[in-house]
């Protein structure tokens, strides 16, 4: 019997931040795929199990498109132009592609030096004004948002209010008219910002993408695209991330010894990019199941990587792991394109963090820890208050 959900769960467990919500988890031990409701009441299939998951984000049968998404009696607008994540191709190859040789492994790993400089200088300014901090602001978020501005071209003086809109419309908690003007204030930005690189390009990704063919509103859809996921993803894997490792003092001190393994299975027990949605462009059978052509399907990363069918205990957080092959960066042609990034950033920031504060630790009792609605497209904690010895 087909195991159904009447709405997609939101609400995890109290008390356990870094679990994904029960219902999925008792929705994956039925069967890799279930029956659901989406929010605005069309019938649609969540995805569970890992195998299914990461054969669906390779399968052409089904699509990204966002004016596809079939969850209401109402008609989606389509993506607007340069945001590739939610395209197929071949309009997603024609904007994906320029920007490849830009984030190989070779690129990224030349700019371990400068993520380092970046996350000295953080723990300075945090050492200097003293404990307790907020890790989220004085660390977490500068570090990805300082490396994506720089490689975007972005001016240093207006790096704090984009980070502030980025947080305003990727955050979940905001008023419709807040996230409306959060939206429109950095469009109008990257607006300006791509005119001025066609005038005067310098040595960053967006000048380099105005040789090319793509518009200047492509151009801006594109930074925008990068923007967003180049500072709100890592940024709260390095929050949540040092929660996790907080909380977990054997596992803090064996990720010391192999900190890219450890970020890995943070990765992997985090996937803090939770959901994302794929329409079947025909009738495809997912594990003895029918999904029909225009039926959209929830694709649940975070629960197909604690998938006890790929990952010996999922549920324990365990930073030897090996053969992770986790989903957290996606799969397929969409599988996220600053993800050699984000593993320097981690590895560079969690590294120097523990190395620079051994006594680092909570400052507040682990249930006052605020986290993000689940309504947040990237979960994470939104303050990490924490001190150390001085």
């Amino acid at each position: 019997m087909t195991h159904t959900l009447p709405a997609m769960p939101v609400a995890r467990r109290p008390g356990c931040p870094f679990d994904p919500p029960p219902e999925l988890s008792e929705a994956q031990r039925h069967g890799p795929i279930s029956r659901i409701t989406h929010s605005h009441g069309k019938p649609g299939w969540l995805v569970t199990g890992y195998d299914q998951v990461r054969a669906i984000l390779a399968d052409p049968r089904f699509s990204a498109r966002k004016d596809l998404l079939n969850v209401g009696d109402f008609t989606v607008p389509p993506a607007p132009p340069g945001e590739f994540l939610l395209t197929d191709d071949p309009e997603h190859a024609r904007y994906r592609k320029p920007l490849i040789r830009r984030f190989t492994v070779r690129r990224m790993r030349q700019l371990t030096e400068r993520v380092t400089q970046i996350t000295t200088d953080c723990l300075d300014a945090m050492e200097k004004t003293g404990p307790p901090a907020d890790l989220v602001t004085a660390f977490a978020a500068p570090i990805p948002t300082i490396m994506i501005c720089e490689l975007l071209g972005v001016p240093y003086q207006d790096r704090g209010s984009f980070q502030r809109q980025i947080e305003t419309f990727m955050g979940g908690e905001v008023t419709d008219e807040e996230l409306h003007a959060a939206y429109t204030a950095t469009q109008r930005y990257l607006r300006e910002l791509v005119v001025t690189k066609r005038a005067n390009p310098t040595d960053d990704v967006l000048s380099e993408l105005t040789t090319g063919d793509l518009t200047d509103e492509e151009l801006q859809g594109v930074a925008l695209l990068l923007l967003a996921a180049g500072l709100d993803t890592t940024a709260n894997m390095l929050a949540l991330g040092t929660f996790a490792l907080l909380q977990n003092p054997a596992q803090l001190t064996a990720f010391r010894t192999d900190p890219a393994r450890g970020v890995e299975e943070l990765l992997r027990y985090l996937t803090v990019a939770k959901t994302f949605m794929r329409t079947a462009l025909e009738d495809v059978e997912v594990d003895g199941q029918l999904v029909e052509a225009g039926t959209t399907v929830v694709l649940s990363y975070h629960t197909a990587d604690r998938d006890p069918a790929r990952f010996t205990q999922p549920d324990k957080l365990d930073v030897t792991r090996e053969h992770n092959g986790h989903l957290a960066f996606g799969h397929g042609i969409h599988q996220c394109l600053g993800q050699q990034l984000a593993r320097v950033e981690m590895t560079v920031g969690f590294t120097t963090l523990f190395d620079r504060l051994p006594t680092l630790r909570l400052a507040v009792p682990p249930e006052q820890v605020v986290l993000r609605p689940e309504t947040a497209d990237i979960f994470g904690v939104k303050r990490l208050p924490v001190t150390w010895d001085t």
